[in-house]
């Protein structure tokens, strides 16, 4: 009960419910049992059925994907604890309401259309895992891993068809979804479980020895891929939720928390999500690469499929497809209905039914491409890599402002809607790094810390140049 409690208080603010413009009272805190379920059911889900195979993909070694995630987990883990967490319990405001103090209206507005559109896209690849459940009884082609555009009509009838079920309830509220999804995420932990021990009796792993020969040292990527090393995994893992915690959007989870040290409960998804469904979905990848029909593809020089249903139904039979269906439902839903929210600021006028059955459309175009699930690995990189910077911002201001001269909250205080610090800092950073990745073919991953910094430097020192002594209008 107190998991859906927090949800509902946490959607409900962003879609400008209670509190969304003042700090949280002392009255509404929680202890951190409840961010406990709510952080290790919401990364047990439907992406995660989609990663631990491309890891497989990547040519990992055992060494680098077992340990390599021991550590960038933990590395996610602290950012969440003395960064987000740290900060939400200092102020208790929103993401939206504490980049708005900084940056002013206008330039939210531009954040809330990315975030939208890049939400719409995560969405859209969750609908693309549903899909290949549904596909199964009726026989449908499943996307291969290179594959960009719709592989069949039965396919595209299934994605619409997901994507209106999804979209209409996710336009009903996030009442019903965030009470569905409370009951649906101990059986998709369930079933991740339940997947990776079949999936090493089917590859007859008897010791640790035979469960870390599975992987070996590696091999070369399939075609498509690159190569995957220690340091992609640790910081690939790390940055996966970039968006998140040095990002900042998880200011709107913890603003509710009693104490910081709520934001150790984020272990709770990065081990049993990010860890072990990560390493069971992966399992079940290396049972079908055994198969017939993997090696065909193989033979030919191509990438097999990556399909989660087939995946799921060959370990549990139906009681995978069912939670692979689960899996993507309770990832593509909140997702669709955060994305609306973020569209009704720049469109006040439309009722939050109008614009999140937008950003279902959108998500459900989305998923005809079975490029963002099959390519989700690097879809997720450069979520992080536009959307972290902004809570360089955030950090920055809260670390440094006072010791550089620098005033806190100046849109606010002048009553300016847009801050050029902000938006130049973040434009600076963002175009050099993607410049640097693009030119000389560097992992997108590595440079989100270096921009996510040169975000966080540029804005102090242009703060100190162009802000003028206007006096506070608050």
């Amino acid at each position: 009960m107190l998991q859906q409690e927090t949800q509902e208080h946490i959607i409900e603010e962003i879609a400008g419910g209670e509190y969304e413009r003042e700090p949280v009272p002392a009255s509404k805190w929680k202890g951190w049992g409840s961010f406990l379920g709510m952080y290790a059911g919401e990364h047990a889900a439907g992406t995660e059925f989609v990663i631990g195979p491309l890891f497989l993909t990547a040519g990992v070694s055992a060494f680098d994907l077992i340990i390599g995630l021991l550590i960038g987990n933990f590395l996610a883990v602290l950012s969440w604890r003395f960064l987000t967490a740290e900060i939400a319990v200092k102020y208790r405001l929103t993401l939206y309401y504490q980049l708005e103090k900084i940056c002013g209206k206008s330039l939210v507005k531009f954040y809330n259309v990315a975030n939208g559109i890049l939400f719409c896209f995560l969405a859209g690849a969750m609908i693309t895992v549903s899909a290949t459940a549904v596909g199964i009884p009726l026989d449908m082609e499943m996307p291969q891993l290179t594959d960009t555009l719709p592989t069949s009509g039965t396919y595209i009838v299934i994605v619409v068809l997901v994507g209106a079920v999804i979209s209409l309830i996710a336009a009903r509220g996030y009442d019903t979804v965030a009470k569905a999804a409370n009951l649906m995420s101990p059986i998709i932990v369930l079933a991740f479980l339940a997947c990776g021990i079949v999936a090493l009796s089917q590859l007859g792993v008897g010791s640790l020895q035979e469960f870390w020969n599975i992987w070996g040292e590696g091999s070369e990527p399939f075609p498509g891929q690159i190569k995957y090393t220690f340091w992609h995994v640790v910081i690939w893992s790390w940055f996966a939720n970039a968006a998140m915690h040095v990002g900042m959007s998880d200011l709107s989870v913890f603003r509710f928390a009693k104490k910081a040290s709520a934001g150790w409960t984020t272990a709770a998804g990065m081990y049993v999500g990010h860890y072990m469904a990560w390493i069971a979905a992966a399992l079940l990848y290396a049972v079908y690469l055994r198969t017939p029909e993997a090696q065909a593809f193989l033979d030919q020089g191509l990438a097999p499929t990556v399909a989660p249903g087939p995946l799921a139904f060959n370990a549990i039979g139906v009681f995978g497809i069912i939670a692979v269906v689960l899996a993507g439902w309770t990832t593509a839903n909140p997702t669709i209905y955060r994305a609306g929210l973020a569209f009704q600021a720049v469109l006040p006028k439309f009722s939050t039914f109008w614009v999140t059955i937008l950003a279902g459309s959108l998500a459900t175009i989305a998923g005809l491409f079975p490029a963002f699930a099959m390519k989700l690995l690097d879809f997720v990189a450069l979520y992080g890599f536009i959307l972290a910077p902004f809570g360089a911002i955030i950090v920055f201001q809260h670390f440094f402002a006072a010791r550089a001269g620098v005033r806190d909250n100046y849109a606010e205080r002048t009553g300016r809607g847009f801050n050029p610090a902000v938006f130049w800092a973040w434009a600076i950073s963002f175009g050099l790094f993607y410049l640097i990745s693009w030119q000389f073919d560097v992992f997108l991953s590595f440079v989100t810390l270096p921009a996510w910094l040169l975000c966080g430097v540029l804005f102090l020192v242009l703060s100190r140049r162009w802000q003028d002594p206007v006096r506070d209008v608050r």
